[in-house]
């Protein structure tokens, strides 16, 4: 570890995401202090931090870092890995712990809730940071600047398709929870809606088609674009080229037609994440605002059913 290296902790370390933020405390050359999960099953800090201190009790990890910062061990950042329904609630520990935060997607489930959290931000003199690294996406950057650099009154065509299948398991943990999770278009489709409203302006209406417990479809109209989406988590809605290539995922974003590849280059962007964070040029939780809100009007949206202008496979 370097001199200005920063002192981290981080709860979820038993989850899907927390390897990345490992990697990237890691590659910034920041130190892990402390972990918390209520499961055990945390092996991977061994590949990364293995004399961090590890809890499976929020009161006693709590009561650690305070016994640190007592002995001069101050923690700088804390790293929110938890289910989608306990980030509003560790973002504040974060904040009155006197870290700043960073927070994986979505930040929050509840656009009022980013509202509570900015005046915490206010009262304590710490930040919320959140997890935006389609921003980051090479291929995302080069579309966005060639989308502002074209005609001012062109209004784009857009489909979104996203098919990502889940077993049995998925309906039985919190993801499988709206209540929890948001519902597919918030656990799966948060990061693309920010994308696409980043790039092609806010939203002026929004409609949803279809929404049930593995998918979700609809209309946005953006400012600069009309995007029709496809969001779901049964392998039976998979289109049959995916089918005959035994793909379990499937992902496109066509634009006027022509088909927008961004397959490669996700491995580091957490990482890219993180230096911006620590650099002074992270995403504040105010810039996920847009994309929190498409997300809550989905989620409380009454469907309207297969009329107006629909995804092809919402009809499936």
């Amino acid at each position: 570890m370097n001199s200005n290296s920063r002192n981290f902790a981080l709860v979820g370390a038993a989850g899907y995401i927390a390897p990345r933020h490992l990697r990237a405390i890691l590659d910034t050359g920041n130190r892990l202090c402390a972990a918390y999960d209520p499961f055990d099953s945390v092996g991977i800090l061994d590949s990364y931090f293995p004399d961090a201190a590890f809890f499976t009790q929020q009161e006693l990890f709590d009561h650690h870092l305070h016994l640190l910062k007592g002995q001069g061990t101050r923690i700088d950042y804390l790293s929110v890995c938890t289910p989608n329904y306990l980030h509003d609630a560790q973002i504040r520990y974060g904040l009155r712990l006197g870290a700043q935060v960073i927070c994986e997607k979505p930040v929050v489930l509840d656009p009022q809730s980013i509202d509570q959290i900015v005046a915490m931000e206010q009262e304590t003199g710490c930040h919320c940071y959140t997890i935006l690294q389609l921003r980051l996406h090479e291929a995302i950057r080069a579309l966005k600047e060639r989308i502002a650099a074209g005609p001012k009154d062109k209004v784009y065509d857009v489909d979104l398709t996203y098919i990502t299948s889940r077993g049995n398991w998925y309906y039985t943990s919190w993801k499988g929870d709206e209540r929890k999770s948001g519902g597919v278009a918030t656990n799966i489709g948060v990061h693309f809606y920010d994308m696409l409203q980043w790039i092609f302006g806010p939203v002026t209406k929004n409609v949803v088609h279809v929404k049930t417990h593995d998918r979700v479809a609809g209309y946005l109209e953006l400012e600069r674009a009309r995007v029709r989406y496809f969001l779901s988590i049964n392998a039976d809605t998979l289109p049959q080229n995916a089918v005959q290539g035994e793909k379990r995922t499937y992902r496109t974003i066509l634009i006027d037609g022509q088909e927008f590849e961004f397959s490669a280059g996700f491995t580091e962007l957490h990482t890219e994440s993180y230096r911006k964070i620590l650099g002074g040029e992270g995403f504040r939780i105010q810039e996920a605002r847009n994309c929190i809100e498409i997300v809550s009007d989905i989620r409380h949206a009454q469907p309207v059913g297969l009329k107006g202008d629909y995804h092809p496979l919402a009809a499936k």
